[in-house]
């Protein structure tokens, strides 16, 4: 119920005159999705660097962290890869970091794109703080329930356990994220609650919330287990020679990955899918 007062409150704060957005029915109306915006093969424009990106939202992950108990450090690397450090279709038309599609009880603005099946509708938000507050609403749940009993600074764990709960297909998925906490040192804004009574008492709050939400009628899923292209660089790649191979540009590649310049070593993990 707190989830959907949530979403139900952030679709009326939205304006009713821009392009992409649908004005909610009052509660009660069954409501047929609508076509916002159509994106297909759009093409990837730098917009922000991974550090801008960090520095934009490091706030908000923080925030999420302190009354939710997902490490920031988290957050934010899965904001940069799968909203490709904001400059995905989705981020930019839709502020939506997280891809998080509609559902039966979404009553907000949307937008169309191609995805696991043609068309698919995804969830429009305000302003990306609210796509962040609604990716921990989404981890918030049965199969990902013992993630939250973890401490808060421990992002390997985390990372392992949002692979092995199914969160995405990719083996190599928990590899990335730690290896962009790690790039970026994303564990300085991890923060372990102060004490043990603390951590008790936010891990209590959570499971309830979940527990609640379990015994709920289940809508339809609201994201598919993320299935990025992970490629591990070789001896003699070129970003070219990558960039051919998966039918990319090499700024796609760039800005997927955040590279400047046109290093890249064998080991290293690059995103190849958008």
């Amino acid at each position: 119920m707190k989830r959907l007062i949530l979403l139900l409150c952030a679709s009326l704060s939205m304006s009713c005159t821009a392009k992409r957005i649908v004005a909610a029915k009052p509660a009660g109306t069954k409501r047929e999705p609508q076509k916002v915006i159509v994106v297909k093969g759009a093409k990837l424009e730098r917009r922000s660097s991974a550090d801008e990106y960090i520095d934009r939202f490091k706030g908000i992950a923080v925030e999420e962290m302190k009354a939710n108990g997902i490490p920031a450090s988290i957050t934010l690397a899965q904001g940069l890869l799968e909203s490709a450090n904001g400059n995905s279709p989705l981020a930019v038309e839709g502020n939506n970091h997280f891809g998080i599609k509609c559902n039966t009880d979404w009553v907000g603005a949307t937008m169309y794109k191609d995805d696991d099946a043609p068309n698919e509708c995804f969830r429009v938000y305000t302003n990306p703080e609210d796509s962040y507050r609604d990716h921990s609403e989404f981890l918030k749940r049965k199969r990902y329930a013992g993630l939250f009993e973890l401490s808060r600074d421990d992002y390997k764990s985390w990372a392992r356990g949002l692979k092995q709960a199914g969160y995405a297909t990719n083996p190599k998925y928990a590899d990335l994220l730690i290896g962009l906490i790690e790039r970026y040192e994303l564990f300085q804004y991890d923060k372990e609650e102060v004490t043990l009574v603390a951590k008790v008492k936010r891990e209590e709050k959570v499971l309830q919330e979940i527990s609640t939400e379990s015994a709920l009628p289940q809508p339809q899923a609201e994201k598919a287990p993320v299935a990025m292209k992970i490629y591990e660089v070789k001896t003699g790649d070129t970003l070219y020679s990558i960039s051919k191979k998966f039918s990319l540009s090499v700024d796609d590649i760039k800005i997927l990955n955040s590279i400047g310049g046109s290093e890249i070593k064998p080991g290293q993990l690059l995103l190849v899918s958008k």
